[in-house]
């Protein structure tokens, strides 16, 4: 006759049957932790990876708080910044 534990499948299936029946309801919250520290630790291994090169450098500035070649702005010959449809 066989012993219970000679390998380790017998121990293993124990132990997921344990889990299943009385972690069950805090299994999502597990996992959901899990993946947001998978998340964490992959993007800080992304910026250690990326801390010794230099940023690269786009030759176009952003512009803030200005309608650029707005196609409608140049029908009114207004140099207002305010959009077309909200002029009085």
């Amino acid at each position: 006759m066989g012993r219970l534990f000679d390998g380790p499948w017998p121990i293993v299936i124990i132990i997921i049957v344990a889990l299943l029946l009385f972690a069950a309801p805090k299994l999502p919250a597990m996992a959901r932790s899990l993946g947001q520290s998978m998340r964490i630790i992959r993007s800080e291994v992304k910026e250690m990876k990326n801390d010794g090169k230099p940023a690269a450098k786009d030759d176009t500035d952003p512009v803030e708080g200005k309608v650029v070649n707005h196609p409608e702005a140049n029908k009114s010959g207004n140099d207002t910044d305010v959009p077309p449809a909200s002029r009085s």
